[in-house]
């Protein structure tokens, strides 16, 4: 997540990781034979770093330890090279295609391609509208977006205040969802008052602080709370705030637990995060994986409402959890940031406030 780290991974966007059994007949826990390889298509490197950082590995050692064919790759944000991507992967001859869309549109194409292949098909993390994938693995987005209404309230009071949100991308349908949670909550504060929504294309910061700014100039600075749908979103508008702004703060949330997101958590300049356990959901879609090239049904413990599709995935949902400055050290406990990389030079003070070791 830090610079080298994030530099290491965007390095070698380019390289698939591939992985080889010696016996395509070993398996991980349960019975039957895993035959078959499995194909995962991940979607950029912008919209956020857990992508290369965190699933990538976890797939990974998944894979590993129940002795499965793999072949990992990054979109890079292009949906032609997702595309292209899982052409080669069907091509080669992949059983089951595990992929977190760019948009519906292109991702809905390559699933019903691999349908038409006998190739069963997994969404990972981003719920494909109108797709045909056989189940969907995830957070509960709606529930995500309750976290970021929340934690908003939380850090505002219910004092009069004025709210702009910042969305995710118009083409991510969790972005949709996060939306939606965080009206559930904050629209039923009287006190508050919506100045401006506008969702940012493609997650990218650079056009959060573009979109922002226009915002602080027409209300003339005058916002006391950023409903941002993630770090990246919620440090753009941190930026801008503090380059227009003279005195007092303004209550900004954020999505993802990134390094930055917890260090200006520290600082007091973001009120809170929501932190997803990726862990936890690469190893739910990989034990799905697992199971579908042993031929069997996959555990689900949800169904999830494709409108668009007209259609009830089966899903394994899992569960958000916020994160303020009392209990950012759950996320270093869990190994998800290190406090070596967290706690240098000035954070060294603030994480011992913090009670982080």
């Amino acid at each position: 997540m830090a610079g080298l780290t994030a530099l290491a991974a965007a390095s070698a966007l380019t390289l698939s990781a591939c992985g080889n059994s010696d016996d395509d007949s070993k398996g991980g826990s349960g019975s039957g034979a895993v035959k078959g390889k499995v194909g995962v298509i991940l979607p950029d490197t912008t919209s956020s770093t857990r992508w290369e950082s965190f699933d990538r590995p976890y797939l990974e050692q998944a894979f590993k330890t129940a002795g499965v064919q793999y072949d990992i790759q990054n979109a890079e944000g292009s949906t032609q090279r997702f595309q292209t991507i899982a052409d080669q992967m069907l091509t080669s001859g992949v059983s089951v295609l595990l992929v977190t869309g760019l948009d519906s549109n292109s991702a809905a194409a390559v699933q019903r391609k691999a349908r038409s292949q006998g190739v069963k098909t997994i969404d990972y993390d981003r719920l494909t509208l109108g797709g045909v994938s056989d189940y969907y693995v995830s957070f509960d987005n709606v529930r995500v977006g309750e976290e970021l209404g929340k934690g908003l309230q939380k850090c505002l009071g219910d004092k009069p205040a004025n709210i702009a949100y910042l969305n995710g991308s118009p083409t991510d349908n969790n972005a949709t969802l996060f939306a939606q949670g965080a009206h559930n909550i904050l629209d039923k504060v009287s006190s508050y008052k919506k100045v401006a929504e506008q969702a940012v294309p493609d997650w990218k910061p650079e056009k959060a602080a573009t979109i922002f700014e226009q915002i602080w100039t027409e209300q003339h600075g005058k916002i006391d709370g950023v409903l941002a749908a993630n770090d990246n979103l919620g440090n753009a508008a941190i930026a801008v705030a503090k380059k227009n702004q003279e005195g007092g703060k303004v209550a900004v949330t954020g999505q993802d637990a990134t390094l930055q997101g917890l260090q200006n958590i520290l600082d007091g300049t973001q009120c809170m995060t929501v932190y997803k356990p990726v862990k936890q959901e690469a190893d739910a879609a990989s034990k799905l994986a697992i199971s579908l090239l042993k031929g069997q049904k996959g555990e689900t413990s949800a169904t999830v409402n494709d409108p668009q599709g007209k259609r009830d995935v089966p899903s394994v949902l899992l569960t958000p959890i916020g994160i303020f400055k009392d209990n950012v050290k759950q996320v270093v406990a869990d190994g998800f940031v290190k406090a070596a990389d967290l706690c240098k030079g000035a954070y060294a003070a603030k994480c011992k406030d913090a009670g982080i070791q």
